[in-house]
């Protein structure tokens, strides 16, 4: 079952395409990993799925549903935080709280207080004098405390540093197991989101290079290193992603469709982060270059 289903999914501002003809599912009950260099079109995305920007192409629908045509049904279902928390500078932490329950009809105001105690964070603080990390805790409390099935998260860490990032990330993944919700996550940071993601999605110039279950796509994937003369060849029966030169060899990273039956290539295992900058390169390529540098998308 999907939550989320884009569909030549489009956006437009001016003459300039955030996104281009999307299709992307996200997969019910998965932390997923939305990756991609800035300008990608991971926010545009997530926001079109929450509601705040209508597509100029195709259709997102989450639940079923058109997130701004349905947003009475839809929004309760959904949480959402973003780099900067539009929190209220002058409310306390109390008065957030306060503020939620009388916005959200399934607030759940013991779930939260019982995780900002937790994580030290007094309902006395002022917004105003709470670190970055904790303004992003006390956002991500606030989308969790509306009980919702979705969760979309726009580079809530990128302003935090690495132990406000882990303990952000732990409590991610406390409520995932609580709540059973969906997660997207979007991120450039890939080693903050693979020991918490199951489910990745590459997304460079609005277009999805690579989506995927985690575990297989490292599986599918190695770095086969042979001669150059064998490349037309390999590209028949494996997805060429990326190759590097060098004089009569060739080092190439391919996501196998078939075993490799060819004695002469040598084949090395890769990691995920090889595996996301070989398509994130592939992604910023010109569509016009060498068609063993192009990247296929794939679902």
């Amino acid at each position: 079952m999907n939550v989320v289903e884009a569909r030549g999914l489009g956006k437009r501002y001016g003459r300039r395409w955030a996104l281009k003809d999307l299709d992307l599912n996200v997969p019910a009950g998965r932390i997923v990993a939305l990756v991609g260099p800035n300008g990608a079109g991971k926010t545009t995305f997530l926001q079109l799925a929450i509601g705040l920007a209508e597509p100029s192409a195709g259709t997102i629908r989450c639940f079923g549903l058109l997130p701004r045509r349905d947003a009475r049904e839809y929004l309760p279902k959904v949480g959402y935080a973003a780099q900067d928390p539009p929190l209220f500078r002058r409310f306390s932490v109390s008065d957030l709280l306060e503020m939620g329950s009388r916005l959200n009809p399934c607030w759940d105001a013991a779930l939260a207080t019982a995780r900002l105690r937790r994580l030290g964070i007094s309902l006395k603080h002022s917004v105003a004098t709470l670190s970055g990390g904790m303004r992003a805790q006390v956002a991500l409390v606030l989308a969790l405390a509306k009980l919702p099935d979705l969760l979309l998260l726009d580079e809530p860490m990128a302003s935090l540093d690495p132990l406000a990032r882990h303990e952000f990330m732990q409590l991610l993944m406390e409520a995932s197991a609580e709540q059973g919700l969906t997660v997207v996550l979007s991120s450039h940071i890939i080693g903050d989101l693979r020991a918490t993601c199951d489910y990745l999605v590459v997304l460079t110039r609005g277009r999805t290079q690579l989506a995927g279950d985690m575990e297989a796509i490292v599986s599918d994937h190695q770095r086969l290193v042979g001669p150059a003369d064998l490349l037309d060849v390999l590209s028949d029966s494996q997805q060429i992603v990326h190759v590097d030169r060098a004089q009569r060899q060739v080092s190439t990273l391919v996501r196998m469709r078939q075993p490799l039956l060819d004695p002469r290539w040598e084949s090395y295992p890769v990691d995920l982060d090889q595996i996301v900058l070989a398509y994130l390169s592939r992604g910023s390529a010109d569509s016009g270059g060498d068609a063993a540098s192009q990247t296929e998308a794939v679902g």
